[in-house]
């Protein structure tokens, strides 16, 4: 069994932003490529998360603004914002954090990532803009 562990830097521009990472994800695959295992890619942040989703522009945007409504920012329930512990306040990027993953976990089979039709894999961002943000991915399995 190998594991190999790459890191994904990314900057995000907007306050709730969706990043492609698919082809950053085969890129690193392709670096360290296993027949048989998986990958898991793991944000290290507590206000942006991973998930398998449909590319469309427009669903993209339905995301974008159903994020935006889930937890507004600014509202005046939010102790958090009240003083935040490193001055951003941001309680609604943990609040919708509490229905998003860390991390997702692609399956390999004869060295391809098992990844259907549709999905793609997505870095969000709840807490922009920031200058930087890290991802891990782990790449296991037999060669």
């Amino acid at each position: 069994m190998q594991f190999h562990v790459d890191q994904i830097q990314l900057t995000t521009r907007a306050p709730i932003e969706i990043i492609d990472l698919s082809e950053q994800v085969r890129q690193a695959f392709a670096r360290h490529p296993i027949r048989q295992g998986w990958v898991t890619i793991t944000s290290a942040h507590t206000t942006a998360f991973v998930a398998l989703n449909e590319r469309e522009p427009k669903l993209q945007q339905d995301m974008l603004d159903f994020l935006t409504r889930l937890a507004p920012p600014g509202q005046t329930q939010y102790r958090h914002d009240i003083d935040p512990i490193d001055g951003r306040p941001n309680t609604h990027s943990h609040l919708i954090g509490l229905f998003m993953n860390a991390s997702e976990t692609i399956l390999v089979d004869e060295g391809r990532l098992l990844l259907g039709e549709w999905q793609s894999i997505f870095f969000i961002e709840l807490d922009g803009p920031r200058p930087q943000r890290q991802l891990r991915v782990q790449i296991a399995g037999i060669v």
